[in-house]
């Protein structure tokens, strides 16, 4: 293909990527990963922070690791500050599927502690991928400071983080299991059970951990 049928090509792609039509921004979204272009990086950053499709969304993740990572990573860190929700949580998502730890720095307290859930989880997610060797247990302990947050899947999302950092988050676990909310405590038993029996299941852990506060609080009975 001449330097101007690519030339073309790209410029097709960038502009179906607003199209619409969430086939079509689908399609492009491929075609940008299977073609890679420094052209697109931009785009496709921008198209992640407010696609409302959640398969175009998983689509333009995989499009930006098909790209250099010195192109890519700098721009996904910077939309981490944005105010746009979507765009902090799926620049996490996109971090995590990279891999790449030199973006360890940028999951900060802030981000692991965000207000809204979808944020949270995928920093979470994020961090037990990035995490460096030896960071596990003080990122741990801050992980444990979210136990008790949220509905189920939030519960879930951060128990199968603390499980992924492996005996390096029992320590955290254990003391957070004394809490003074029960809530905290039975979220912390459930996730020590799934830590030593991961074939246990989390809605059976949940409960048999709801069960043993039941009966910390009251102890007469």
């Amino acid at each position: 293909m001449t330097i101007t049928g690519q030339n073309t090509e790209g410029t097709r792609v960038l502009k179906a990527l607003e199209d619409s039509r969430s086939s079509v921004r689908l399609r492009a979204a491929l075609a940008a990963g299977s073609a890679p272009d420094p052209r697109f990086v931009d785009t496709l950053v921008e198209r992640c922070a407010i696609e409302s499709e959640f398969f175009v969304r998983d689509m333009l993740t995989w499009a930006l690791t098909r790209h250099p990572v010195s192109l890519t990573l700098p721009a996904l860190v910077g939309e981490l500050g944005s105010a746009r929700s979507q765009a902090r949580s799926q620049a996490l998502h996109t971090l995590s599927k990279l891999g790449n730890r030199s973006a360890w720095p940028a999951i900060t307290r802030e981000l692991l502690t965000d207000a809204e859930d979808e944020v949270a989880r995928s920093a979470w997610r994020a961090a037990v991928v990035l995490v460096p060797q030896g960071d596990e247990p003080p990122l741990a302990t801050l992980l444990a400071t979210q136990l008790g947050r949220g509905g189920r899947e939030t519960q879930l999302s951060l128990s199968r983080a603390m499980i992924a950092l492996g005996d390096r988050s029992e320590p955290a676990l254990r003391a957070a299991a004394t809490a003074t909310d029960g809530g905290v405590r039975a979220h912390a038993l459930a996730t020590l059970r799934l830590l030593q029996d991961p074939d246990a299941g989390f809605a059976f852990a949940v409960e048999e951990a709801k069960r043993v506060v039941a009966l910390q609080d009251r102890p007469g009975e």
